[in-house]
């Protein structure tokens, strides 16, 4: 029984030395060095003047970050393997172990993927974060809707241009690129437009509607349900900071009013027994 004690002590210590922000804003640091490092490993005039002290220092970092997994496994146990940021920084730093050699060696080009690290620790980027993931059934809605608007477009666009300008509107793929390059309004007028106006004086109609319906509405809906997910994010995120300290504060004040019920219970007793030592 007092080894389970202890055990849970130490898990309790570990988690909070963890978890403290000193440890955090360390970590950090090293996130934001190891992005650097990794940046300058593309570099052929750096790696050969310093090649062996940055990837010296890059595997320091990496053995830090596995110490720190391990201890938040130790401190969470099977709860640590329940939360997505938590699974996240796992994949993120096992990635690395694996030998970046045969098979594996594509997997040397994801070890960069280690700076999102620093998404687990920064809670203003894990808000924006869980509020695009809160957006995706609403963003996916606005995506098919969008998809069925493309290609109402272009198969307008192959039957009214494609045999006059084949190389942009010559067959449904080619339609789709093209309508997506306007939809960005990427050299849409200069490159696109303009030419097809020579032949097709009337053309600026179809595209001008298309962007309209596309660029302008399409899109700000997607914007519109980014941040609504993000307000309602936000708002969760503040009843539930809400509900934490009021639940603290009850908390608090019955143990006040026990303490305050168990002193009123002692003065009682002294009174009584120095009045009996009168008496």
């Amino acid at each position: 029984m007092n080894t389970i004690t202890e055990k849970q002590t130490l898990q309790v210590r570990v988690r909070d030395w963890v978890e403290q922000s000193k440890v955090q804003r360390f970590i950090m640091t090293l996130i934001v060095i190891n992005a650097i490092i990794l940046g300058l490993e593309t570099e052929a005039a750096v790696m050969a003047s310093y090649g062996e002290i940055l990837i010296a220092v890059d595997h320091v970092i990496l053995s830090v970050f596995v110490v720190e997994i391990l201890l938040r496994i130790f401190a969470h146990r099977l709860a640590f393997f329940r939360d997505p940021w938590s699974i996240f920084d796992f994949i993120v730093v096992g990635i690395a172990l694996v030998p970046a050699s045969g098979p594996f060696a594509v997997l040397r080009a994801l070890r960069v993927l280690r700076v999102l690290r620093i998404l687990t620790i920064v809670p203003s980027m894990r808000r924006v974060v869980g509020a695009l993931l809160a957006s995706i059934p609403g963003l996916g809605s606005i995506a098919l809707v969008l998809m069925l608007i493309y290609y109402v477009f272009a198969v307008i666009a192959t039957n009214l241009f494609g045999a006059t300008f084949p190389q942009w509107f010559g067959s449904i793929g080619e339609s789709l690129y093209s309508l997506f390059q306007i939809m960005t309004l990427e050299s849409w007028s200069m490159g696109i437009v303009r030419p097809l106006m020579e032949v097709h004086p009337n053309a600026w109609i179809f595209f001008v509607t298309f962007i309209l319906i596309a660029t302008f509405t399409m899109l700000n809906l997607f914007i519109a349900i980014i941040v609504n997910a993000m307000n309602s994010f936000t708002e969760q995120e503040t009843r539930e900071t809400r509900d934490t300290v009021i639940e603290a504060r009850d908390h608090i004040e019955k143990d006040l009013h026990h303490e305050v019920a168990a002193l009123r219970s002692e003065i009682a007793q002294l009174r009584d027994l120095l009045r009996a030592r009168a008496d």
